[in-house]
């Protein structure tokens, strides 16, 4: 090795030792007759020292070292002067007395500044010199908890007896909702594989196989629109069981993140996880993914104002719709202006407006106050729970309008107040999600999630009843929008972190799921025949997780609203591209013509 230590792991018991290091020039100060050098490496900073009276001709050796070049250094650990000790680094107490100095490597001006948590330079050019911005102390320090990351969780999984297997990366075209990535086969005119969009057909024939239990830390591929909390690679915590029930993976989940917020996050959390089912969460929070670290509940006002003269409330709840309302404590003085502000907010996401009732020490207002009593708006206050100094938000419409427009503004109002409590990890279990869900498109019933759950036990009787309902396919009362999955998501802070099920294990059973979604049998059996077939040779019943190795990252890591970008070595900008490699670049003509495909124009011509 070039060095003999690592900079930050210098302290006052190497005082008198000689030692070599090697690392980056950080900050570098010229002085009449010294040179300070902070010399950084992958363990931290250690400040060096040249003098002129002691070595005139190392002094002059780095009279030319600008910030990043690259150092080897030999010198003396010695105690720094009294008052110049630096508290912020771990080995502040001593500094490096450069007996020789080697420049290994120059380095051209820097495109941005390195020091510092902050750094001015766009997105775009941090990623184009990727290299260089993971020198900056914060990626650092993100792509060393991903490495413990990944090692923690390999360490617990092997103590539950999993086994890691690898699947394949080259695979089938299954299509199961996002676009695949296709690759074409030059050896195969007009043929090609595809990168799975996860390994979700290979893990159940994992267990029809045997493994019995198996993980992965898997690539993925999706070729969808890119935002904060996607790419086109990410990376998924593989796991699948065979002889489980739900609660046998929620236990071995609840028991996997508390191992990784104990090792990596250096954090206790409380087991179980609290459950809540989907319809709940929907109707308390108008979400399946809701933040609980802070209130602001969605409240059902409907019957309340169902004969109130306010048409806006009245025609909602005649088409269907519904009123509900969160109260944001402390802004009943909101201007008009705040107020208008917050309903063109709501507007975003399909509300036609919002109405406001404000309670005060003395009086009531409202922007809707001439349509509704005293005793009218007091009841709302009551069912509200309201205080003098709170503002109710309501918003009338179709369920769903107002679940995601309430969903939002409840979000927005808890992050204006500074309702969100920093550094707090509120883990959560959706269960009971609904197996199917009505497409008024299609004029059909798609699967939720996925089609390999496997229906909950007790719904399995309404399978059947469906196929004879005399109820319309859109009616909410027909059997098939009854039936609930055995899947279960994992939420973290308003994210979803995990999703899973208890797969179907039966042909029949999977023949039937197919046949409700309307994927005819010929379909079905091109495109998943080999998985089909597989479960009519004794596949046993098995259930599995993918938590998001790449968002529990980023929340772990405190990154703002989940952007998965931060913490990946060399992702790729939201709009799918590479800054860095100049990627995807043009394909020559001979290699198209050699795929036996015709190239496209390219977006310069």
């Amino acid at each position: 090795m070039q060095r003999t230590h690592h900079c930050g792991e210098l302290r006052p018991e190497h005082i008198g030792q000689t030692v070599t290091l090697c690392g980056w020039a950080g900050t570098v100060r010229d002085q009449s007759h010294q040179t300070f050098i902070d010399l950084r490496d992958r363990s931290g900073i250690v400040q060096i020292v040249a003098d002129s009276d002691l070595d005139a001709g190392v002094f002059e050796s780095l009279r030319g070292v600008k910030s990043e070049f690259c150092l080897q250094i030999t010198g003396e650990v010695v105690r720094r002067l009294p008052g110049k000790e630096n508290p912020k680094l771990a080995s502040g107490e001593v500094e490096i007395r450069i007996e020789n100095a080697i420049v290994l490597n120059t380095s051209k001006p820097l495109p941005f500044e390195l020091s510092g948590t902050g750094v001015a330079a766009s997105e775009e050019v941090r990623l184009q010199y990727r290299y260089l911005d993971m020198r900056r102390t914060p990626v650092r320090d993100i792509l060393e908890m991903r490495y413990k990351l990944a090692r923690e969780t390999r360490r617990f999984l092997d103590s539950e007896g999993f086994w890691e297997v690898e699947t394949p990366l080259l695979w089938k075209s299954t299509p199961e909702g996002a676009r695949e990535y296709v690759v074409p086969v030059r050896t195969h005119p007009g043929k090609g594989f595809v990168l799975p969009q996860s390994p979700q057909i290979c893990k159940q024939l994992l267990m029809v196989g045997g493994v019995e239990k198996y993980f992965q830390i898997a690539k993925c591929f999706r070729d969808e629109s890119s935002r904060a909390d996607r790419q086109p690679e990410f990376t998924q915590i593989d796991i699948e069981m065979s002889f489980v029930g739900q609660d046998d993976v929620l236990d071995l989940t609840e028991r996997l993140f508390a191992h990784l917020m104990r090792e990596v996050k250096g954090q206790e959390i409380e087991l179980p996880f609290p459950r809540l089912t989907y319809a709940e969460s929907m109707r308390r929070y108008g979400s399946d993914k809701p933040d609980t670290r802070f209130g602001l509940e969605l409240v059902e006002l409907t019957d309340l104002v169902v004969d109130s003269g306010f048409k806006v409330f009245t025609n909602a709840i005649a088409n269907g719709g519904e009123v509900k309302a969160i109260c944001a404590p402390g802004v009943a003085a909101y201007s008009r202006k705040e107020v208008d502000d917050l309903t063109e907010f709501v507007k975003r996401f399909g509300a036609r407006g919002l109405a406001t009732f404000a309670l005060g020490e003395s009086e009531i207002k409202s922007n809707v106050a001439k349509f509704f009593t005293e005793n009218q708006m007091r009841a709302i206050f009551e069912r509200m729970d309201a205080k003098p100094g709170d503002l109710v938000l309501v918003v009338a419409d179709k369920p769903s309008v107002v679940a995601q427009s309430l969903d939002f503004l409840r979000r927005e109002m808890a992050r204006r107040l500074n309702l969100i409590p920093q550094d707090k990890f509120n883990f959560l279990w959706i269960v009971d999600t609904p197996m199917f869900e009505y497409d008024a498109e299609k004029g059909g019933f798609d699967a939720t999630h996925h089609p390999f759950c496997l229906p909950n036990p007790e719904d399995m009787a309404l399978m059947q009843e469906g196929f004879s309902s005399n109820l319309s396919l859109g009616d909410v009362l027909h059997p098939w929008a009854q039936v609930r999955a055995w899947l279960y998501d994992l939420v973290l802070n308003g994210f979803e972190l995990a999703s899973g099920s208890i797969r179907c294990h039966r042909r029949d059973i999977q023949s039937q799921i197919f046949q409700i979604i309307g994927l005819p049998e010929e379909v079905a059996q091109e495109r998943f025949g080999f998985m089909l077939d597989a479960f009519e040779y004794g596949a046993p019943p098995h259930g599995g997780i993918a938590p998001g190795f790449d968002r529990v990252m980023a929340l772990f890591a405190g990154i703002p609203d989940g952007n998965i970008r931060e913490i990946i070595p060399f992702p790729k900008t939201s709009g799918g591209q590479d800054p860095l490699s100049g990627a995807p670049t043009a394909i020559p003509a001979d290699r198209w013509t050699e795929l036996g495909l015709a190239p496209l124009p390219s977006e310069e011509e």
